[in-house]
């Protein structure tokens, strides 16, 4: 398995909780790319697309990963934001860069997910009911998804209702994919 990893999905896939137990596991960096892009451009992607637009964040974001992958660390686990693999040639640039692992999940468990979640910090979902927010990810999980099926791998989370322990074991069977390979 090439080095490093990235993790990719729809929002609240659990990139950033999974990564954050199986680098810890590992013994791995691990680095959300929401959270570097807010500390290298000084705000949040949120208030960047809301002040830029989406496409300058997407040029922006793009820049982030490529600057990040030539730091001379290979064991990192790196969350991906929801829609970088679906912008240009992103998905490319991950299979050279690394190994890309698609955290995949049915819409009514991200509706649910989202549900528990600060929704302010998504501006395109704030105050969306669990059955608007449906409405919402099921087109767009569709449109994502051929992209998102390009990585690597493919981990499909449980199919039963959603529970705390779903991540920990989503990052068990990413951990034991890792020290297999």
């Amino acid at each position: 398995m090439q080095l490093p990893i990235y993790l990719i999905g729809y929002m609240a896939a659990g990139k950033t909780t999974v990564g954050r137990i199986l680098a810890e596991r590992l013994g791995w960096h691990f680095v959300d790319l929401d959270e570097a892009f807010a500390e290298l451009h000084g705000q949040t992607p949120a208030e960047y697309i809301r002040e830029h637009g989406i496409e300058e964040f997407r040029y922006k974001e793009k820049y982030v990963v490529e600057d990040l992958a030539e730091l001379p660390v290979e064991k990192v686990i790196y969350a991906t934001g929801g829609g970088y693999p679906c912008w240009e040639d992103n998905m490319e640039c991950l299979h050279e860069l690394g190994t890309s692992i698609y955290l995949r999940w049915k819409p009514e468990h991200l509706a649910k997910r989202l549900m528990l979640t600060d929704l302010t910090q998504r501006p395109v979902l704030q105050g969306r009911s669990e059955q608007e927010l449906l409405a919402f990810i099921t087109p767009q999980l569709e449109a994502r998804t051929p992209f998102y099926e390009k990585a690597d791998y493919i981990i499909d989370a449980p199919v039963k209702d959603i529970a705390e322990e779903d991540d920990k074991n989503i990052a068990e069977k990413l951990y034991q994919l890792i020290v297999n390979s």
